[in-house]
Parts: C-alpha cells; structure tokens; sequence
C-alpha cells in the first residue's frame, strides 16, 4: 500500500510514516530523565525487538519469493494443460 493512502479497516499511513525496521529499532535514542528506566536494560530489549523484527522480515520475503513461485507454476501449468480439460 502507497504510503499517504488508507486500507480499508486500518489506519491512514501519512506521508511521514516509515515502517519500522530492526535498524532504527536499534538505533532509537530516548531522553535521560532524573528517574528514568535503565538503559541497559532499554538497549537490550531494543535489540531483541530489532533481532525478531529483521527475522519477521526476512521470513516476509522468503514467503513472498515462494508465493510468487507457486503463483508462476500454476500459470505454466494452466497453460499447458487448462485448454486440454476444455476440449
């Protein structure tokens, strides 16, 4: 979906929206404040959201190549042999 578009039954994605990625995960820096959180315990946590996040990824486009694969092979296979159950 074009980022500035709405998907039906979900939110609008305005133009200055990115989709998170395990970089900027990692990355992401918080303000300090008198009686904050840990940051250890804050950077550890956003590298294991980061760690699972570039595995959902990378499972995403692993699913994807496969689905464009099997989508392939059913047109061949349509191809070569759909006119056949016709005649």
């Amino acid at each position: 979906m074009p980022v500035g578009a709405s998907n039906t039954g979900r939110h609008y994605l305005s133009a200055a929206y990115r989709p998170l990625c395990a970089g900027r995960v990692r990355e992401r820096q918080f303000t300090l404040v008198r009686r904050g959180l840990d940051p250890g315990e804050v950077s550890t946590f956003l590298h294991r959201v980061a760690n699972d996040l570039a595995a959902l990824h990378a499972e995403l486009d692993r699913t994807r190549d496969e689905n464009a694969h099997i989508k392939q092979t059913l047109r061949d296979w349509q191809s070569r042999f759909a006119l056949r159950a016709y005649r």
